[in-house]
């Protein structure tokens, strides 16, 4: 309760204010900041939103998208670093260690700022000197409406906030879809809804807001890049950077395919391997009797939900598919029986 009345006394009067989030934004790093944003203005803050790489372009319909700074663009990176220095609090949303910010983390380290860190996931790394942290909520958007109530500023969040804060709700439960879809969730959004989010217009402008390139690799993806091992009970995808340019692939074009292997009948683990020009980025997902975000730790650099983790491999994309394929083969009784992990063999 201390913390939270020096946070309440750190807002209440104007100053200079940087927020960020992780590495390529989804709708819940997006929402939370521009909804925080959004709100801090009200308060007379001088407030700059950066993030630490660009993010996909449905999410640009959010109030204040505009302003948003990409720490990865030449021309706005020593504007960047400029605020981070003379900012007087640093907000990380959406992430529970700094490095999730790359190339932003020794910036921020070395800020003398008052810093808050308002998150969701696991392992929360203790930089923050004042941080609203619950594993329990579906988003971080569900935790920045509750602290907005806590401290007694809900008059403040009108629609753009609100539309905002929906939309990182609504993503990070797959559409009220997955384990995470809460009372609280449905009470939070029914409040969101309350206060002028269109939840219908939310929905479109982020699930049915396609170019036709993105339908075109979708329609790829699912008829030639699609592997299901149904001895394993394990489907997934890899995508290489040879696909991803075939089809003109931008940011966030490649979101949500994890979740078509996941609903084949019969399938408790899916997996996304994406080629990058620094390496395979994975994605997650299971049903919820298997956490995957263990073993996505144990053995792919990652973690995450129980359901719904990430990963990354520095071998080439054939050899981490391969090691992938090994490793649920190994660990078929732990992942469906929630036993023990067992010790990778060599």
């Amino acid at each position: 309760m201390q913390d939270l009345e020096l946070f309440k006394k750190q807002i209440s009067s104007p100053k200079k204010v940087v927020i960020t989030t992780h590495h390529k934004p989804d709708a819940d790093a997006l929402g939370s900041s521009l909804g925080m944003a959004n709100f801090l203005k009200k308060k007379n803050h001088e407030v700059t939103v950066i993030t630490p790489s660009d993010y996909p372009s449905f999410l640009a319909w959010m109030k204040g998208n505009d302003d948003v700074l990409n720490f990865e663009n030449e021309e706005h990176q020593p504007i960047a670093i400029d605020k981070i220095k003379e900012a007087d609090i640093i907000f990380g949303l959406d992430f529970s260690c700094l490095s999730r910010t790359y190339d932003m983390e020794p910036y921020i380290r070395e800020s003398s700022a008052y810093k808050v860190n308002i998150d969701h996931h696991q392992d929360p790394e203790d930089f923050a000197d004042f941080a609203y942290h619950s594993t329990k909520a579906a988003a971080t958007c569900e935790l920045i409406y509750e602290l907005i109530v806590k401290i007694g500023d809900k008059d403040l969040i009108d629609c753009d906030i609100a539309e905002c804060l929906y939309s990182g709700i609504m993503t990070d439960t797959g559409g009220f879809k997955h384990p995470n879809t809460t009372k609280n969730v449905h009470l939070v959004t029914a409040e969101l809804i309350e206060l002028g989010a269109d939840n219908s217009k939310i929905s479109r402008l982020i699930y049915d807001t396609n170019s036709v390139d993105r339908l075109k690799f979708l329609g790829f993806a699912l008829s030639r890049r699609l592997v299901i091992m149904p001895e394993l009970q394990t489907a997934y995808f890899t995508i290489s950077k040879k696909d991803l340019k075939k089809y003109n692939s931008q940011t966030g074009d490649t979101e949500g395919l994890v979740n078509y292997a996941l609903s084949l009948d019969g399938i408790k683990i899916a997996a996304l391997f994406t080629e990058r020009k620094d390496g395979v980025k994975i994605s997650f997902r299971s049903t919820e009797d298997v956490a995957v975000n263990k073993f996505a730790a144990k053995y792919f650099n990652g973690g995450g939900h129980k359901n719904a983790s990430g990963g990354k491999s520095q071998d080439s994309l054939p050899d981490t598919v391969e090691r992938f394929e090994k490793l649920i083969k190994e660990n078929k009784q732990s992942l469906f029986n929630q036993l023990e992990l067992i010790d990778e063999k060599h």
